[in-house]
């Protein structure tokens, strides 16, 4: 599945403030932080990765809609690309 190139420099982007944001979280455990502010920053970690995988799924599925036989003969079907993103749900 082909992901526009912006789309992909977004969603590394956003994967490196996520990866700061779990390094984070390790720091509030080793810091013995309140319950409350860890499962706070780790509901934002897990709505922030949902957000990367909607985002790239939409751009694929822009791809396979532009192109349904291209990305049927590479393994995409609109259906596949549907079932991933019910994954997400």
């Amino acid at each position: 599945m082909e992901i526009n190139p912006d789309v992909k420099a977004d969603l590394q982007k956003r994967l490196r403030r996520i990866e700061g944001q779990v390094r984070g979280i390790q720091g509030m455990l080793e810091e013995n932080r309140e319950c409350r502010d860890i499962v706070t920053q780790i509901a934002a970690v897990t709505k922030a990765m949902e957000q990367v995988g909607f985002k790239m799924l939409a751009s694929g599925l822009v791809s396979c809609l532009q192109d349904p036989e291209r990305s049927a003969a590479e393994g995409y079907p609109v259906e596949e690309v549907e079932r991933l993103f019910l994954k997400l749900t």
